[in-house]
Parts: C-alpha cells; sequence; structure tokens
C-alpha cells in the first residue's frame, strides 16, 4: 500500500515552501546552525585568495612514506581486526599510547579512563548530551571556540561568558559569574575553557590563574571541561601543566590528534573520572557504535613505531616560522589603533579593530580584495565581537601571510577612510565580487 508523503507532513506555522519540514523539527534543532569558519571554506578555498581563516594543520609536513608503510603493515598483519566492528571506548592499545602523549603536560592517567572519540568535536558533543539539560549554564570564556558554542546551543544551554585578557580567563570573573548565577538559583554544570593558546585568541592561561581557577571551581563544586588541542605546539616560553594534572576528580580533559598528526584520521580522546567515563561510552555506543577500527590502529601504530616527538618538534619549527611572520607583517604594516595577541603557540591571532569599524560588515570587502579572516562574532553567543577578527598562521606560507596581511591593512585603510569621511563604513564596493555580504550567525 503506497502513502503519500503529502498527506502526513505536519505544515509549517511559518509556511515555508523551502522548508516544508520546519514544523516537525525538535526544538534543539533551532540551535543547530552554521559556524562562521564554516561558511567562510567556499571562498576561502579560491586560490587567489590568502585565507587567514580556517585552522587547518599544514599536512604537507607530515611523514608520508612512513604512514603508508604503517599502514600497509596494519592491512597485512591486522586486517582481519583492523576492519572490524571495535570498543566504544576505543582501542586499548592507543588509548595507552594516549597516556604517554599526556604525561608530556604532567598527566598521570590510566588507560580504562580514557576513552577515544572521533575528533574532539565529538568528545564535547558527549560530554554536552551526558550533563546538559535545556536551560542549564555553561560557563565559556569571552571569546570562545566556535563549534563549542554551537554544541551547547544545540542542546539548549544557557552559554555565559566569562572575561579574559592577555592572561586568560579572569579568575574574579570567574568567581563573579559562579556567584550570581547561583544566588539567583541557576544550575552551573560545567566551565569550558581552552587554557593554551586559546582558540580563537592565542592566548595561555597562566599558571598563577590556572591554580586560582581550579580552586574556584572545586569551592563551587564546577566541573571543568579543559579542552586541550594545541597544548604541544608551543613556539617559546616553558611548558604549563595540564589543568588535568592537578584536579583528577575536577577536570575532564579533551586532547586531540588533529593538529599534531592529522584531522583526516578524526582521532581525539576524553580523560574522566571513571563515572563520568562510563557515561559517555554509553552515549558513544548510541551515537555511533564504535570508531573506525582501522585508524585507531593506524595511529597507534604510529606512535609506537615513529619518533612522534621529534615530528612534533618539526612542526613546531614550521609554525614557528608562520607565527612569526604573521607578528612581523601585523607590526610593520597595521595602522594606529589596531591591536593583537602575541601567541607562544597554536594557530592564531586575535585583532581588535580601531573604534568604529565592524569586522563582520567589513569581511565582503576583504574578500573582493582577495583575503579571508573569521570575524570574531563568531566565537560569542552574544552580539559581542564586532571590533576583531581571527586570524590563522598555521596554512599559509610566510609569504602568503605577509602577503594576506598587506590585503587587509588595504581593506581596514579604506574602511577607516570611509569612518572618517561619513561617520560610518559602509558596504563594500558592487561590481568586482561575486560574494556577497554574508549573513552569518
Amino acid at each position: 500500500m503506497s502513502v503519500d508523503p503529502e498527506s502526513h507532513r505536519q505544515p509549517s506555522p511559518q509556511g515555508s515552501r523551502i522548508d516544508p519540514y520546519v514544523g516537525a523539527y525538535a526544538a534543539r534543532a533551532q540551535g543547530m546552525v552554521a559556524s562562521e569558519v564554516r561558511a567562510l571554506f567556499a571562498v576561502a578555498s579560491r586560490p587567489e585568495v590568502v585565507s587567514l581563516a580556517g585552522g587547518m594543520p599544514n599536512v604537507s609536513a607530515l611523514p608520508l612514506e612512513s604512514i603508508s608503510e604503517i599502514v600497509r603493515q596494519v592491512v597485512t598483519d591486522q586486517g582481519a581486526t583492523a576492519l572490524q566492528y571495535g570498543s566504544a571506548q576505543g582501542d586499548p592499545v592507543l588509548r595507552e599510547r594516549i597516556c604517554e602523549v599526556m604525561s608530556l603536560e604532567g598527566i598521570e592517567a590510566a588507560a580504562d579512563d580514557v576513552i577515544v572519540t572521533v575528533g574532539s568535536q565529538q568528545a564535547l558533543d558527549l560530554i554536552t548530551r551526558v550533563f546538559v539539560d535545556p536551560g542549564d549554564v555553561v560557563l565559556a570564556e569571552a571569546p570562545t571556540y566556535v563549534t563549542a558554542i554551537n554544541t551547547f546551543a544545540a542542546f539548549q544551554a544557557d552559554i555565559r561568558h566569562v572575561a579574559m585578557d592577555d592572561d586568560g580567563v579572569i579568575p574574579e570573573a570567574l568567581e563573579e559569574n559562579l556567584a550570581d548565577l547561583t544566588a539567583a538559583g541557576h544550575r552551573v554544570k560545567f566551565f569550558y575553557t581552552v587554557p593554551n593558546f586559546q582558540n580563537p585568541a592565542g592566548v595561555t592561561l597562566t599558571a598563577e590563574r590556572r591554580r586560582r581557577v581550579l580552586e574556584i571551581c572545586h569551592r563551587y563544586g564546577l566541573l571543568v571541561l579543559e579542552d586541550n588541542p594545541y597544548g604541544l605546539l608551543r613556539y617559546e616560553g616553558e611548558p604549563v601543566r595540564a589543568l588535568r594534572a592537578d584536579a583528577p576528580d575536577n577536570v575532564i580533559y579533551l586532547g586531540s590528534f588533529s593538529k599534531t598528526l592529522s584531522p583526516g584520521f578524526r582521532i581525539g580522546w576524553a580523560l574522566a573520572p571513571s563515572a563520568v567515563r562510563a557515561k559517555l561510552v554509553l552515549a558513544a555506543e548510541s551515537a555511533m557504535l564504535s570508531h573506525s577500527t582501522f585508524n585507531q590502529m593506524v595511529v597507534g601504530r604510529y606512535l609506537a613505531a615513529h619518533p612522534w616527538r621529534e615530528q612534533i618538534k618539526d612542526f613546531n619549527e614550521m609554525y614557528r616560522g608562520r607565527r612569526d611572520a604573521m607578528m612581523g607583517a601585523l607590526e610593520a604594516l597595521m595602522p594606529a589603533g589596531t591591536t593583537w595577541t602575541r601567541p607562544q603557540g597554536g594557530f592564531f591571532v586575535w585583532v581588535t579593530l580601531p573604534e568604529g569599524l565592524d569586522a563582520k560588515s567589513m569581511l565582503p570587502r576583504a574578500v573582493n580584495e582577495r583575503v579571508a579572516y573569521v570575524p570574531g562574532t563568531g566565537f560569542y553567543a552574544g552580539d559581542d565581537g564586532h571590533r576583531n577578527m581571527r586570524l590563522s598562521f598555521c596554512y599559509p606560507t610566510p609569504e602568503q601571510i605577509r602577503e594576506g596581511v598587506r590585503r587587509l591593512v588595504g581593506v581596514i585603510e579604506a574602511e577607516t577612510a570611509l569612518r572618517d569621511t561619513f561617520g560610518s563604513a559602509s558596504a563594500p564596493p558592487t561590481g568586482g565580487s561575486d560574494v556577497p555580504a554574508p549573513d552569518l550567525p
């Protein structure tokens, strides 16, 4: 018996003919929106555009011949296992290797408390799924990782920001937020932080502030979610102990091989207290049954057979040169009134434009001049960040970085001239580009 799908379709309350199913979506789907970074990929990938936007690692520096041989060995020696279903917690050999990686930042961990995830992004999703009910408060730095905002919003969290400066999140601001939220009867589930070379700001939480943040969160009984994809990519200064190293019962630690190996393997992990880890495994089973056993075995063998610590040193040398090119270009070319952070590692620089300029409305003009960046508005849950932009130095060459900054400075100067002439910067010029002004969330 055939059924006409139109007869069972719920009409849209808005009467939309573009999306006839909008009236059937769950309320939480309203929080699922495209990130500003993803929306830029199509434009930034054009060969004529210098992209200072996406944080894509430079995989050309990988030992591809060694990885090819490791893949061959896995297929030859372990193919029947590698191509089969696996555990939702992850391959035990890889989990042991992950503990060795985390030990470089002072973490003592057992493989049983590690859960392998599809990048650290899935770990964010699983943790939010386990902890957050609609209306629960999640605290996050201001600004913060754009996809974390989207994840929290998708689960209908009430995202509240905590101020930060060049030394990372400000402990007094964290305590003030917690005191106010507690007094108002809100349920605060966790504090999300990227303490090392923060995305997007590029700053690092100091050792003294780490102690204070942990003390405040312990006093309020608040879980800390430490996201650390960039921690081993340090170009100057001394390493700082992970938050998890000093508070194993109060911190869930998220790591990833996307930046120190390759995002193509899609392997990250969460290190959690045992009770939480058990819930995360159940959530992972319901979400995707099991991970790619093959990818896990390849990465596990890479960590066992390849001098990966030396490989990270090679990455650091390469990225240091790109960071230095970015810093040099900004110092030489940026107009007065523009400021920026000075990262000791990671991939990003956070720029603050002169008064009266809006990075989001300026973006179409920038693309017209063949340079791309990410507007700061995408890194806030509210309507902030208009004077900010995130610049990435990890992927383009030093020469491209300098040229990209030169083009960007031309855009800023043109916008400044319009502001000074008419009292505000105008829309971008027409006719020179087929890229419309982006209507980004």
